[in-house]
Formats: C-alpha cells, structure tokens, sequence
C-alpha cells in the first residue's frame, strides 16, 4: 500500500513507518513545513489551499497551525495514517498547555480530514488516533468501545478528536479511531521515564495502587494498526489496549521484578498532585479498564498480550 503517516518523528509513529517499510509499504511522512525555510510552499490564494510537492517525494508539506494543505498531495493513496498531536505529559497542565494538547488535536485532525474530503481519489482508509482517556475514570468496570465518552478534560478532548473525522467518514473513506492506551517501550514514553527511578530502587505504587492501568507493548500496536489498516469490517472506534490490563501495584511489582529492584517507595496521592498538578488526577490515579473487544472480534493476535513478556520483550531489545 501507499500510505501517508504524520506523526511520524514521535515514538509511535516512527515505530510504525518501519514497520510498513519493512512490511513493503510505501510510506510518505506528512511533515511540518515552515515557508520561510521551504522554498516548495507557496502562500495560499483566497479559497485555495495549494502548498506545491517538495523536491523530497517522501514527504508532504503541511502547516496544521496554519490550516495548510494541498489535498492534491493525498489522490491515489491506499491509506492514511494520523498520529499527530502535542505531548500530553510533557509538563504540568496550565491553561495554555491544555489549549495546545486540544487544539493540535482537534485542528489538526479538521484540516487532514477537510483535505481528504476534497480527494477525487482518496484513500480508502484513515486511521486516526485516539486516546482510551476518552472513557474518563471507570473504577473496575470494563471499558468497551460500545461505552460513550466519560468525563474531564482529556475524554473531551479525545471526543472533539474523534468527532473532528466526520469529513472524511462523510466522503466515503473507512475511518478508524484508535483508542490507544499507555504504550511500552523502553524508547521511549511513560516506561522509558519509569527505568531510571525504578532501577535505582526508588519505584512505587502511586496513590491506593488500586487504579487499573491500560496498556500495550509498542510492537504490538504497531501491528494493531497495521491490522486496522487492512481489515475493512473494522471502522468507528477500536481499542488498541492489551486484552490483560493491570492494576498500578500490580504493574509496581512486575516492573520492579523484570528489573530485580525493590519497589518499596509508593507516592502517596497528594504527592502526585502537588508535584504534577491536574495531570496526577487524569494520568496517575485515575483507573482505566479497557478490553480490545474488536481486534479479538476480529482474530488480531497479540505478541505480547502479558506485562511480563512485554517488558521482558522492551528491556531486551534495550539491551
């Protein structure tokens, strides 16, 4: 297949453009082009949106920012790929953060799928990332993709995101929203930060412990997207989550035994939100119990469906 990925530079993304190349995909990076330094672009006129095709064939100049991009770029592809979005712990949630986090979501989503609607040969299928944040704190009831959107701030964004597909659901492309969980990988991301702490024998439980943890080994999802992609019964939302989610103490434990460290100091809950403010409440404590009811429904089959093999799977090829 031809297929598009923006994204592509982040943990996940360029996970997956290896994984298409290696597949035998052909793979075209949607990049963030500034016209000042890329002599390609032009301006746009009134009511259009042309930005001209780079001398580099692999890639396609976009400014989401802006609201620019040719759609001509996007005619003939087999697929899109769109995992574009601003960092959502990459610090404490001030009220500017929280507007970039949505609005380099949501926007960005409305330019590609605005873009895609105007294709008069457009991909068959865009898969377009989502968070399992949409179903808010659930406690220890199973979240599936038959639930609606939960509440706070991240399950609204994740519900502005989805929703921001209409255009291109509307022009006739499959659309697949990805509810993705916590991503291994000792790369990069939520692990990679845990790993230091960890080994110095400083990991811990955070708040009662009791909060379910979603998760998914990032060699799994990769592969999970890729299923999406080719399966075309598979539209609307789809948790992209191990089918074996597990409690924080419990993936205290089982981290601190893939690393034979202690794990012996627990931050206490109002630690958490003196040190990551709002973020504590919708990242660390809050309990997520998702269950990837599709992509079994459909026969996708996970390499490393246990915590234990996948950080054995992550801490091995760190090695």
């Amino acid at each position: 297949m031809h297929i598009a990925v923006s994204g592509a530079s982040g943990l996940v993304g360029g996970a997956l453009v290896e994984h298409l190349a290696r597949k035998g995909h052909t793979v075209l990076r949607l990049v963030r082009a500034d016209p000042r330094a890329a002599p390609g672009i032009t301006s746009p006129q009134p009511g259009q949106d042309r930005i001209l095709r780079p001398p580099d064939e692999g890639r396609i100049p976009w400014q989401p920012d802006a609201g620019r991009l040719d759609s001509t770029l996007l005619e003939g592809l087999d697929a899109v790929v769109h995992l574009a979005g601003e960092n959502i712990a990459a610090g404490r949630w001030t009220a500017r953060r929280k507007a970039r986090i949505r609005d380099s979501r949501v926007n960005g989503t409305t330019l590609l799928c605005g873009a895609l609607a105007r294709c008069a040969r457009p991909p068959k299928v865009l898969f377009s990332a989502s968070a399992v944040g949409f179903y808010g704190d659930r406690g220890d009831e199973w979240a599936t993709e038959e639930m609606g959107a939960g509440r706070g701030f991240l399950a609204d964004v994740c519900a502005a995101w989805e929703s921001a597909t209409q255009a291109a659901a509307q022009h006739g492309i499959r659309v697949v929203s990805g509810r993705i969980g916590m991503v291994l990988s000792a790369a990069g991301g939520a692990m990679k930060k845990m790993l230091t702490p960890f080994r110095l024998g400083m990991g811990g439980s955070v708040g009662s412990g009791r909060q379910w943890m979603s998760w998914i080994d990032l060699d799994d999802l990769v592969a999970a997207i890729e299923f999406c992609l080719r399966h075309d019964a598979l539209s609307g939302p789809v948790n992209l989550v191990s089918p074996h989610p597990v409690t924080n103490l419990q993936f205290t434990k089982i981290l601190g035994a893939a690393l034979h460290r202690p794990t012996v100091m627990p931050m206490p809950a109002f630690a958490a939100r003196l040190v990551f403010g709002e973020l504590a409440d919708a990242l660390l404590l809050s309990s997520l119990r998702a269950r990837p009811m599709r992509l079994v429904e459909h026969g996708f089959e996970f390499g490393y469906g246990s915590l234990a093999s996948a950080l054995e799977h992550q801490l091995g090829k760190r090695r």
